[in-house]
């Protein structure tokens, strides 16, 4: 999902190099590449359900291990990031539907036309609706956050998470999130303050 987050945001960010480009890119995906996307969506399903399986274990799990709430509730050694786990999953799910319905689908298409094969007419047009951009760059904040525990949890579960490591990779976790927000909400920002009209 890591891989798929990177590289979609990269074939995204291709609507900066103009209509022709970000178009063809789809077009290639589509057409020239279709068998090996409908392989890539069947993987990122199953390892969605996988994932939302194993968080719904977790949450099973620690709620079995302690019946009874807390008199009074501290957070001692965890990140905001991962106190909203729980919260912000659902709602990037939410999120995912949504866009797919709106940018794949051309189901949900506010106040705009959606042109199937035009990539970059949908994006302008979908983004220059301020609050589908509003909705659109909160919930990459929230895949921010969920980025932001997930890979430090990946690192502490690949065992590189050694003490002397520690603040090394936490800044990276946090760093490769950042950079992936920016890269995601560039677009809708630029889309409203004048880009592609």
């Amino acid at each position: 999902m890591f891989l798929f987050i990177i590289g979609h945001m990269l074939g995204n960010l291709q609507v900066f190099l103009g209509p022709a480009k970000i178009n063809s890119y789809a077009y290639l995906l589509h057409h020239g590449l279709a068998e090996v996307v409908w392989m890539v969506r069947i993987v990122l399903i199953v390892a969605i359900v996988l994932h939302i399986t194993a968080t719904v274990q977790l949450a099973l799990r620690n709620r079995a291990a302690r019946p009874v709430g807390y008199s009074h509730w501290k957070s001692v050694n965890s990140s905001y990031a991962s106190r909203t786990m729980y919260w912000s999953g659902p709602i990037v799910l939410a999120f995912i539907i949504w866009h797919l319905l709106q940018f794949t689908a051309g189901v949900l298409h506010p106040e705009a036309a959606f042109i199937p094969g035009d990539v970059y007419h949908n994006l302008v047009a979908g983004f220059s609706v301020w609050w589908v951009s509003a909705w659109y760059i909160f919930a990459i904040c929230l895949l921010g956050l969920h980025l932001r525990h997930g890979l430090w949890s990946m690192f502490q579960s690949l065992g590189a998470a050694q003490p002397r490591h520690l603040p090394r990779l936490k800044a990276a976790a946090l760093l490769i999130a950042v950079l992936i927000v920016a890269g995601y909400i560039s677009i809708p920002i630029a889309i409203l303050l004048g880009y592609g009209r």
